[in-house]
């Protein structure tokens, strides 16, 4: 398990540490039991369970066809499900219609009423619930305020940006106070500057309003830079739950630590496996892993090693300083990618493989003091081999 004194993760209402998920006492605001959803002989969802705190901003993650939006679907009633139990703050809306539940979307089209201002647009959902028009102008209001669109009421979207829009569609969400708030691919109409400011101001409005977020996204960095916990999702099933840090730093098989950010993969056989870690042979070619994490398997089992390219070490052959021991690799550099801030390395291994090193760029890219093919070494320390059993 990762260690409990790692980076703490925002908590319900924005305390920074306060992780409800890991005290056995708290009760889940948000509880799902066997959730499946079969669409003829395909199985879009099969057999959830999760638990959802009050207050969090949950994600969602996969990629296209791992269940996530048929899942968020359900949860807001647009699907019903063939089986299990969806229980809010106690109560069951499994069988409740949509406009019954305290449940509001927010689409990724916004879906704005073109003809109608801003504050038209923020409460026609009170509107029809037929609140008074004093009512609706104040949490209009107050609604605008919330998403720092003051003074925009009489717009109309088309004189809007889309950073504007997204902030309109957020708030006609938010005015209504529901108690679970679903985001389907919330940014996924902002180009990347806005995309990224954006995240930050919806975490904020989130923690303004204590009110409990899941949010549908296929972009890794969205999800870590904005959620308390995160499910990846694959084949309508959890891969893994957890927050960024651990979801990222302790995938728990191939496929998480592959598509959360990029992962080497090694596979191997255990010979070693106790209290202090594990020492991992590799199968492929002449090379040992250590580790010091608990290993999955006991000696002799057959796992797969992990490891993060920028937790690496590149150097030339000629520098070497590790002539011999574990975590450490020798091959020759194949390809460099130049992303600006770092450097990626592809060092292809003996036996033909490739194993990916990133490194920050601290000099100008005429100046790297590695370059193509020149023969390097790669080593990396124990607590950054992670052993997988799947």
């Amino acid at each position: 398990m990762p260690p409990g004194n790692g980076p703490a993760p925002r908590g319900p209402g924005g305390q920074k540490g306060t992780e409800p998920w890991r005290d056995p006492e708290a009760e889940p605001y948000l509880r799902l039991r066997g959730l499946t959803r079969r669409f003829g002989e395909v199985t879009a969802v099969a057999d959830i369970d999760l638990d959802i705190y009050r207050g969090e901003l949950f994600a969602l993650l996969g990629g296209s066809g791992s269940g996530k939006s048929t899942l968020l679907r359900m949860l807001a009633g647009f699907e019903r499900p063939d089986a299990g139990t969806i229980t809010l703050d106690g109560q069951d809306l499994a069988a409740m219609p949509p406009y019954e539940r305290p449940v509001n979307m927010m689409f990724q089209s916004y879906a704005l009423f073109p003809h109608m201002t801003v504050a038209q647009n923020i409460g026609y959902g009170l509107k029809q619930e037929g609140l008074g028009r004093s009512e609706i102008a104040a949490r209009v209001a107050e609604a605008l305020e919330l998403v720092q669109l003051k003074g925009l009421d009489a717009r109309r979207p088309h004189a809007l940006s889309g950073g504007q829009r997204q902030r309109v569609a957020l708030a006609r969400s938010l005015v209504k106070r529901p108690k679970l708030l679903l985001l389907d691919e919330p940014l996924g109409a902002l180009d990347k500057s806005l995309r990224e400011a954006t995240q930050f101001e919806l975490v904020n409005i989130q923690e303004r309003t204590g009110t409990t977020f899941i949010m549908v996204t296929h972009d890794q960095e969205e999800a870590m830079t904005m959620a308390t916990r995160i499910a990846v999702m694959t084949d309508g099933r959890l891969a893994q739950v957890g927050t960024p840090a651990e979801v990222y730093e302790y995938p728990t098989s191939r496929f998480v630590a592959s598509f959360l950010g990029t992962a080497n993969i090694f596979e191997g056989l255990v010979k070693r496996a106790d209290a202090t870690g594990a020492l991992v042979e590799s199968t492929a070619f002449d090379a040992w892993f250590e580790s010091d994490s608990d290993p999955p398997k006991p000696e002799g089992g057959r796992v797969f090693v992990a490891v993060r390219p920028e937790k690496m070490r590149i150097e030339t052959a000629a520098a070497e300083t590790q002539p011999h021991g574990a975590n450490r690799l020798s091959g020759t550099v194949r390809d460099i990618a130049y992303y600006g801030d770092f450097v990626m390395y592809v060092v292809a291994l003996p036996d033909g493989s490739v194993v990916r090193v990133s490194r920050p760029t601290e000099t100008r890219i005429t100046e790297l003091p590695i370059t193509w093919n020149d023969p390097v070494t790669v080593t990396w320390p124990s607590f950054a081999t992670v052993v997988l059993a799947q």
